[in-house]
């Protein structure tokens, strides 16, 4: 039976979850010895266990140990398929003195010596006295380090000559959350982390200016006031660079001589800090700075606030990286690749710092979301409309589909067989699952499921099944089997179109020739110059999307047959028939998706 509909009214519902993340304070203190690249410090957490698990022992990170000739980050890069040309075999070759270090010489819990052993870059504390649900310890410890000559994110003098990117530096906390503790080793994938407060105290060189994760607290007392970059001092003088971040769950800084800093103000009072050196094209970083503005308020429109007071982008590391309230990406690159990296990193403030899913497990949530809403910003600050903002995604999407390196996306990061099937499935698929998402629900639906899932899961650090249910709402729809097929398998989409019914009957066969099974739109064009829609929901939906303009509702085609064959309403000849002509069906041979008839 057909019937002709125009709009659809759905409601909502409204779920309320009890979710609970651990808390970390903490408190440090660092010295930077800038001859050699060395500094040392002692750190001092309160961790509050909000579980309802009673916790024996604790997991630390100890990232730059991945820095030496044969850990783990080292061989695996040595010996993957298609090594990351970053890193390579660098690593092996690195000389003692630009080696990376950290190693922690006294570790106390309330005071108390704890047993603690390295495992490389994962550091395993017994603790003393177990620490019940509701209840806080203190945990104190005292390190040594040495930064890496900068390979992979983080290190000293990089390409472009920034003297120190510290990201990923200090001994951190594991996460510990409904699915127990996350003790990853550092093979050079993404992070999970547990939010906080920190305050950190770092003592260096006063000819140095520092730009970071955080509030500076002391400007005006160390002589920089944070605007005007201070006269050059005799050798042996330090300054002490007091922060502050709120609710963050990672602290980064990048610090160099000769950085030029710049604020500017985004529209609702957030501070834009911009810290690159002179050697850089300062026209187009001056144009960034009008640009990010553009960018802030892009993000806050379409997602939802950006809760600190500022937001740093940092000429640092070896192209871009998202760390909480800043970015470090190298500077000296075209302007269109300089707005790009930008306009990723920021938007991963939302998806990695605010919502901060567990990109090791699920990292097309993080790039994948946030590759999506880059095409579309960029899209605003440059004033275009392009009708298919996300073709690249589907294009790099359907070399992978094509290329038998393809592995599901539940995969962890550090785990696929190729670097290039990481990089396509996290990213560009990831992308595409939203915006195939948008033909599925609506594109406003999809609008709407972004905005929610920021307001309900901010600080929550959400799961695949927390997304699905928030789109579910929404958009009244089911979805469990698009969450299962995409992201869980590596089956693909393909229909096609048979008509040799159609000039007897008026009758049009299609068939679906892979697993996955998705609502089809499909459009009959006329001799006339008119056209109909006719919408095919697969029967896994239970329910119609929702329409602003006629079209003609079908029977739900039953996801176990791999046929649907219906008539042609009415008598006009037919020109052209056509699955999808959005192409937002990432359907990977569409060669038989349109019918063209003399």
């Amino acid at each position: 039976m057909v019937r002709i509909i125009f709009t659809l009214v759905l409601f909502q519902l409204s779920l309320s979850q009890d979710y609970w993340q651990q808390h970390v304070d903490y408190e440090m203190n660092i010295n930077v010895d800038v001859s050699d690249f060395t500094y040392d410090g002692d750190q001092s957490i309160v961790y509050t266990n909000n579980s309802n698990d009673t916790i024996n022992k604790v997991y630390y990170h100890l990232f730059f140990n991945a820095f030496k000739p044969n850990s783990q980050m080292d061989i695996r890069s040595r010996t993957i398929r298609d090594p990351d040309r970053r890193v390579g075999s660098r690593i092996v070759a690195l000389d003692e003195k630009d080696y990376g270090d950290i190693s922690v010489s006294t570790l106390k819990q309330d005071g108390k010596d704890i047993y603690f052993e390295v495992n490389e870059t994962v550091l395993l504390a017994r603790l003393n006295k177990p620490l019940l649900p509701g209840k806080k310890t203190k945990l104190e410890m005292v390190f040594t380090a040495q930064i890496p000559l900068q390979i992979r994110r983080s290190g000293k003098l990089n390409k472009e000559g920034v003297d120190m990117t510290m990201t990923q530096w200090f001994p951190k906390l594991a996460e510990f959350d409904s699915e127990g503790w996350h003790p990853n080793p550092y093979i050079g994938r993404e992070f999970h982390g547990v939010w906080g407060n920190y305050a950190v105290n770092i003592t260096i060189d006063k000819n140095y200016v520092i730009g970071g994760t955080g509030y500076l607290l002391n400007a005006n007392e160390i002589g920089h006031g944070y605007s005007e970059k201070a006269p050059k001092d005799k050798e042996g003088a330090t300054n002490t660079w007091k922060f502050y971040a709120p609710d963050v769950h990672d602290f980064a800084w990048a610090a160099d001589p000769d950085y030029v800093h710049d604020i500017k103000k985004s529209e609702s009072g957030v501070d834009l800090h911009f810290f690159y050196k002179p050697t850089v094209n300062i026209d187009d970083w001056k144009k960034l700075q009008e640009d990010s503005v553009k960018l802030m308020k892009y993000f806050e429109e379409s997602i939802g606030p950006y809760p600190w007071k500022q937001y740093s982008i940092i000429q640092g590391g070896d192209g871009g990286m998202e760390y909480a309230m800043c970015t470090m990406i190298t500077g000296e690159r075209p302007y269109p690749s300089l707005l790009g990296v930008t306009a990723h990193e920021m938007a991963h403030a939302w998806f990695q710092h605010l919502l901060a899913t567990n990109e090791a497990k699920h990292a097309w949530m993080d790039e994948g979301f946030t590759e999506y809403v880059t095409s579309l910003s960029e899209n605003y600050v440059n004033d275009v409309a392009p009708e298919f903002p996300h073709k690249s995604s589907y294009d790099r999407y359907y070399l992978l589909a094509s290329s038998g390196f393809e592995q599901a996306q539940t995969i962890h990061s550090d785990r696929y067989d190729y670097n290039f099937a990481y990089g396509a499935s996290a990213y560009s698929k990831g992308s595409v699952f939203l915006s195939q998402l948008g033909y599925i629900i609506g594109k406003k639906n999809l609008d709407k499921t972004l905005k929610r899932y920021y307001e309900e899961f901010k600080f929550k650090h959400p799961t695949p099944n927390d997304f699905k249910r928030v789109a579910e709402k929404v958009s009244d729809l089911e979805l469990e089997w698009y969450l299962n097929e995409w992201t869980r398998t590596p089956h693909k989409i393909d229909y096609g179109i048979d008509i040799s019914s159609l000039e007897s009957e008026r009758a049009i066969t299609l068939k679906r020739k892979a697993r996955i099974p998705m609502p089809i739109e499909l459009v009959v064009s006329f001799e006339d110059g008119s056209s109909d829609l006719y919408y095919i929901p697969n029967d896994l939906l239970h329910g119609y999307k929702s329409f602003n303009k006629e079209v003609y509702l079908m029977e739900p085609w039953n996801w176990a047959s791999t046929e649907y064959e219906f008539v042609v309403e009415g008598n006009k000849k037919i020109i052209k028939i056509e699955i999808d002509p959005s192409k937002r069906i990432a359907d990977v041979n569409q060669l038989d998706n349109s019918v063209v008839i003399d």
